[in-house]
Protein backbone atom coordinates (compact mmCIF):
# COMPACT_ATOMS: atom_id res chain seq x y z
CA UNK A 1 0.00 0.00 0.00
CA UNK A 2 1.18 3.52 -0.76
CA UNK A 3 2.23 5.60 2.28
CA UNK A 4 0.12 8.71 1.54
CA UNK A 5 -3.66 9.09 1.21
CA UNK A 6 -5.52 12.04 -0.29
CA UNK A 7 -9.00 11.24 1.03
CA UNK A 8 -10.94 13.73 -1.14
CA UNK A 9 -8.56 14.54 -3.96
CA UNK A 10 -10.86 16.41 -6.34
CA UNK A 11 -8.77 17.64 -9.27
CA UNK A 12 -5.52 17.47 -7.22
CA UNK A 13 -4.95 21.22 -7.50
CA UNK A 14 -2.44 21.68 -4.67
CA UNK A 15 -0.21 18.75 -5.62
CA UNK A 16 3.16 19.63 -7.13
CA UNK A 17 2.96 16.30 -8.96
CA UNK A 18 -0.67 15.28 -9.59
CA UNK A 19 0.56 11.75 -10.28
CA UNK A 20 2.85 11.47 -7.26
CA UNK A 21 3.61 7.72 -7.01
CA UNK A 22 3.68 7.85 -3.19
CA UNK A 23 0.02 8.87 -2.93
CA UNK A 24 -3.29 7.05 -3.26
CA UNK A 25 -6.03 9.38 -4.49
CA UNK A 26 -9.64 8.89 -3.34
CA UNK A 27 -12.80 10.83 -4.15
CA UNK A 28 -16.54 10.13 -4.06
CA UNK A 29 -16.98 11.01 -7.75
CA UNK A 30 -15.35 10.65 -11.12
CA UNK A 31 -15.47 13.38 -13.81
CA UNK A 32 -13.63 13.25 -17.11
CA UNK A 33 -13.00 16.66 -18.72
CA UNK A 34 -16.46 17.92 -17.84
CA UNK A 35 -17.45 21.48 -18.76
CA UNK A 36 -18.55 23.12 -15.51
CA UNK A 37 -18.86 26.75 -16.70
CA UNK A 38 -19.29 28.71 -19.92
CA UNK A 39 -19.13 32.45 -20.41
CA UNK A 40 -22.22 34.32 -21.59
CA UNK A 41 -20.71 34.82 -25.04
CA UNK A 42 -19.65 31.19 -25.26
CA UNK A 43 -16.02 32.11 -25.85
CA UNK A 44 -14.65 30.70 -22.59
CA UNK A 45 -15.19 27.35 -20.89
CA UNK A 46 -13.96 25.92 -17.60
CA UNK A 47 -13.36 22.19 -17.40
CA UNK A 48 -12.89 19.88 -14.44
CA UNK A 49 -11.22 16.48 -14.13
CA UNK A 50 -11.70 14.28 -11.07
CA UNK A 51 -9.90 10.98 -11.62
CA UNK A 52 -9.35 9.17 -8.29
CA UNK A 53 -7.58 5.84 -8.00
CA UNK A 54 -10.49 4.64 -5.86
CA UNK A 55 -14.05 5.98 -5.69
CA UNK A 56 -15.14 6.04 -2.03
CA UNK A 57 -16.84 8.19 0.61
CA UNK A 58 -14.27 9.71 3.01
CA UNK A 59 -16.59 8.72 5.88
CA UNK A 60 -16.23 5.03 4.98
CA UNK A 61 -12.75 4.47 3.59
CA UNK A 62 -12.10 0.91 2.32
CA UNK A 63 -8.83 0.48 4.21
CA UNK A 64 -7.79 -1.27 7.43
CA UNK A 65 -6.91 0.63 10.59
CA UNK A 66 -3.49 2.31 10.54
CA UNK A 67 -2.68 1.95 6.84
CA UNK A 68 -1.09 5.30 5.88
CA UNK A 69 1.74 7.40 7.25
CA UNK A 70 0.32 10.66 5.96
CA UNK A 71 -3.28 11.70 5.15
CA UNK A 72 -4.53 14.83 3.41
CA UNK A 73 -8.13 15.83 4.23
CA UNK A 74 -9.61 18.56 2.04
CA UNK A 75 -13.40 18.18 2.34
CA UNK A 76 -16.00 20.44 0.70
CA UNK A 77 -16.22 23.85 2.39
CA UNK A 78 -19.02 25.56 0.45
CA UNK A 79 -22.40 25.82 2.15
CA UNK A 80 -24.29 28.66 0.49
CA UNK A 81 -23.91 27.85 -3.19
CA UNK A 82 -26.29 26.52 -5.84
CA UNK A 83 -26.15 22.85 -6.79
CA UNK A 84 -25.37 23.72 -10.41
CA UNK A 85 -22.86 26.49 -9.67
CA UNK A 86 -19.41 25.83 -11.14
CA UNK A 87 -17.83 26.16 -7.69
CA UNK A 88 -20.11 23.41 -6.35
CA UNK A 89 -19.19 21.19 -9.28
CA UNK A 90 -15.48 21.83 -8.79
CA UNK A 91 -15.18 21.81 -5.00
CA UNK A 92 -18.30 19.98 -3.86
CA UNK A 93 -21.01 21.29 -1.55
CA UNK A 94 -21.72 20.77 2.14
CA UNK A 95 -25.14 19.68 3.40
CA UNK A 96 -27.01 22.08 5.65
CA UNK A 97 -26.13 19.88 8.64
CA UNK A 98 -22.40 19.86 7.82
CA UNK A 99 -21.01 19.07 11.27
CA UNK A 100 -21.55 15.26 11.28
CA UNK A 101 -20.05 14.91 7.79
CA UNK A 102 -16.93 16.88 8.71
CA UNK A 103 -16.56 15.17 12.10
CA UNK A 104 -17.01 11.66 10.70
CA UNK A 105 -14.70 12.30 7.77
CA UNK A 106 -11.91 13.60 10.00
CA UNK A 107 -12.11 10.66 12.41
CA UNK A 108 -12.27 8.15 9.57
CA UNK A 109 -9.06 9.65 8.20
CA UNK A 110 -7.51 9.34 11.66
CA UNK A 111 -8.59 5.70 11.78
CA UNK A 112 -6.58 4.78 8.68
CA UNK A 113 -3.58 6.86 9.83
CA UNK A 114 -0.66 4.97 11.38
CA UNK A 115 0.80 5.63 14.80
CA UNK A 116 2.79 8.89 14.79
CA UNK A 117 1.46 9.62 11.33
CA UNK A 118 0.44 13.13 10.32
CA UNK A 119 -2.85 14.46 8.96
CA UNK A 120 -3.11 17.76 7.11
CA UNK A 121 -6.60 19.28 7.17
CA UNK A 122 -7.24 21.98 4.56
CA UNK A 123 -10.20 24.30 5.08
CA UNK A 124 -11.42 27.51 3.45
CA UNK A 125 -13.47 29.95 5.53
CA UNK A 126 -15.65 30.95 2.57
CA UNK A 127 -18.79 30.18 4.61
CA UNK A 128 -17.73 28.54 7.87
CA UNK A 129 -14.94 29.79 10.21
CA UNK A 130 -12.19 27.41 11.25
CA UNK A 131 -13.10 27.71 14.94
CA UNK A 132 -16.50 26.10 14.17
CA UNK A 133 -14.82 23.30 12.22
CA UNK A 134 -12.37 22.57 15.05
CA UNK A 135 -15.31 22.54 17.46
CA UNK A 136 -17.16 20.09 15.18
CA UNK A 137 -14.30 17.58 14.95
CA UNK A 138 -13.50 17.92 18.66
CA UNK A 139 -9.71 17.91 18.24
CA UNK A 140 -7.31 20.85 18.44
CA UNK A 141 -4.67 21.01 15.68
CA UNK A 142 -1.01 21.25 16.67
CA UNK A 143 -0.42 24.24 14.42
CA UNK A 144 -1.66 25.77 11.18
CA UNK A 145 -1.04 28.30 8.46
CA UNK A 146 -3.26 30.74 6.54
CA UNK A 147 -2.91 31.24 2.80
CA UNK A 148 -4.75 32.69 -0.17
CA UNK A 149 -5.44 36.28 -1.24
CA UNK A 150 -7.70 36.91 1.76
CA UNK A 151 -5.97 34.42 4.09
CA UNK A 152 -9.14 32.34 4.28
CA UNK A 153 -7.51 29.01 3.46
CA UNK A 154 -6.15 27.21 6.53
CA UNK A 155 -3.75 24.27 6.61
CA UNK A 156 -3.91 22.48 9.98
CA UNK A 157 -1.57 19.72 11.19
CA UNK A 158 -2.52 16.78 13.43
CA UNK A 159 -0.41 13.98 14.88
CA UNK A 160 -1.81 10.57 15.76
CA UNK A 161 -0.61 9.28 19.13
CA UNK A 162 -2.54 6.34 20.55
CA UNK A 163 -1.67 5.19 24.05
CA UNK A 164 -5.05 4.40 25.58
CA UNK A 165 -6.82 2.10 23.12
CA UNK A 166 -8.65 4.87 21.28
CA UNK A 167 -8.06 6.25 17.81
CA UNK A 168 -5.99 9.16 19.10
CA UNK A 169 -5.36 11.00 22.35
CA UNK A 170 -4.27 14.36 20.95
CA UNK A 171 -4.24 16.49 24.07
CA UNK A 172 -6.71 14.39 26.03
CA UNK A 173 -9.45 14.27 23.40
CA UNK A 174 -9.56 10.48 23.49
CA UNK A 175 -13.30 9.94 23.61
CA UNK A 176 -13.67 9.87 19.81
CA UNK A 177 -13.82 7.01 17.29
CA UNK A 178 -13.04 3.72 19.05
CA UNK A 179 -10.54 1.44 17.36
CA UNK A 180 -11.82 -1.70 15.68
CA UNK A 181 -12.14 -4.74 17.95
CA UNK A 182 -9.25 -6.55 16.31
CA UNK A 183 -6.82 -3.69 16.77
CA UNK A 184 -7.92 -3.14 20.37
CA UNK A 185 -7.02 -6.76 21.12
CA UNK A 186 -3.57 -6.19 19.63
CA UNK A 187 -3.10 -3.10 21.78
CA UNK A 188 -4.18 -5.01 24.91
CA UNK A 189 -1.81 -7.85 24.09
CA UNK A 190 1.11 -5.44 23.76
CA UNK A 191 0.31 -3.77 27.08
CA UNK A 192 -0.15 -7.18 28.77
CA UNK A 193 3.30 -8.27 27.63
CA UNK A 194 4.73 -5.11 29.14
CA UNK A 195 2.84 -5.69 32.38
CA UNK A 196 0.57 -2.66 31.88
CA UNK A 197 -3.22 -2.79 31.74
CA UNK A 198 -4.65 -1.44 28.46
Amino acid sequence: MKPVLDACCGSRMFWFDAKDPRALFVDCRRMKTEAIWKSANGMATRYCNVCPDIVADFRALPFPNETFWHVVFDPPHLLHVGDNAWMAKKYGKLPRDWRPLTHDGFHECMRVLRQFGTLIFKWNEYNIPVRDVVDAIGVQPMYGHKSGKQSKTHWMAFLKIDNCGNIHCNGGNCEHAQLGAEHREIVKAIFSKEGTAA
